[in-house]
């Protein structure tokens, strides 16, 4: 579901992309290069397609190169089909962010945060404020915090890890069904697909 040629032309004029691009590159050892030899790169170089998903998904951008079916345009026979095939493709970019090691997501960075705040703020009310008799009990809603975080950080990670072999399974059945459709004659994938995306635009 994902279109290299969108691929290969973001990489090499989207800045977003530079550090993808500088990578191809130093592969390509040289510094300009075409779509087609970036396509070749990607080939052999499966890592460089991965970074570029990866930087899609930090900036919640969808992998997914496919527009949804429209069910008026279809016959009859194909509609619960290409209705169930929209659903899927609708739920995989609700949870397409999953996809991201949970280490390098969002959600980690902001528990960090909380606790770098949380720690501010016990330096601040213990020294600025004078609060030294209060030290221990402050301290002790510090360290309570440390465990609500450290709680709530494994559980965020197993709902990424549920949810990104959710994505990895409904992904494939996803594809298989949209082949099967088009070989049924009911749809033609090239007109689904999204050649370039509104954000860059």
């Amino acid at each position: 579901m994902i279109h290299l040629n969108r691929v290969a032309l973001e990489i090499k004029t989207i800045g977003l992309y530079d550090l993808v691009l500088q990578d191809v590159q130093k592969i390509a050892d040289k510094s300009k290069v075409s779509e087609n030899e970036i396509l070749e790169i990607m080939q052999h170089n499966p890592q460089i397609l991965e970074d570029y998903k990866q930087i899609n998904v930090e900036y919640n951008l969808s992998n997914i190169h496919l527009r949804d079916i429209k069910l008026n345009d279809i016959d009859e026979a194909c509609k619960n089909e290409a209705k169930f095939i929209n659903e899927n493709l609708t739920h995989l970019r609700e949870i397409e962010k999953y996809t991201l090691d949970f280490e390098q997501s969002s959600t980690l960075v902001i528990i960090f945060s909380v606790e770098f705040f949380v720690l501010f703020s016990v330096q601040y009310f213990i020294v600025l404020l004078d609060l030294k008799e209060w030290q221990l009990w402050i301290y002790s809603v510090f360290a309570s915090s440390i465990v609500f975080a450290w709680w709530y950080a494994k559980k965020q990670q197993k709902k990424y890890a549920e949810n990104s072999k959710i994505f990895e399974e409904k992904y494939e059945k996803t594809l298989e069904m949209i082949v099967q459709l088009e070989e049924k004659g009911c749809i033609q994938k090239a007109d689904l697909i999204i050649e370039e995306c509104e954000e860059h635009v």
